[in-house]
């Protein structure tokens, strides 16, 4: 997969730079199945490489994101970036665990469903999630309670 972001990258007239390959390869290790909050990713890479600037991190992350390679979810505390789950299928929707952040991809896009109900007006983009508990959180949740 990381192979298919820097194909990305490059595709994109973006150069491939020390810094940005470590970005990558960080949000490939620690954001692949969960959204990460934009500061983490930021403070990581300030320890990386001190002289970089805040600017620089959130452009990339920015620009990561108008090309494809990550997904970013506004979440309580601040922005949240996730690496794409799915390069052959960008348009995507998710399940995301609201105790361990775990993030599943669904299949289904509810689209069509809310088209249906607002004739005449265009719609430019859309986001669908399901918040819950995943199935070990449900289950533990449940061992919990009995």
């Amino acid at each position: 997969m990381l192979d298919e972001a820097l194909y990305l990258l490059k595709s994109h007239k973006l150069k491939v730079t020390k810094q940005r390959k470590s970005l990558l390869e960080y949000l490939y290790t620690h954001c692949r199945h969960r959204y990460v909050e934009i500061t983490a990713v930021d403070d990581w890479m300030r320890q990386q490489y001190p002289g970089l600037s805040h600017n620089t991190i959130y452009r990339n992350i920015k620009e990561f994101e108008e090309i494809g390679i990550v997904e970013t979810q506004a979440q309580k505390n601040g922005q949240g970036v996730k690496y794409q789950c799915d390069f052959g299928n960008i348009h995507h929707h998710h399940f995301i665990c609201q105790q361990c952040g775990r993030v599943q991809e669904i299949d289904f896009c509810p689209s069509k469903e809310f088209l249906e109900q607002l004739p005449g007006c265009e719609i430019q983009s859309h986001r669908f999630e399901m918040l819950g508990l995943c199935a070990q959180c449900a289950a533990q949740k449940r061992l919990m309670n009995s």
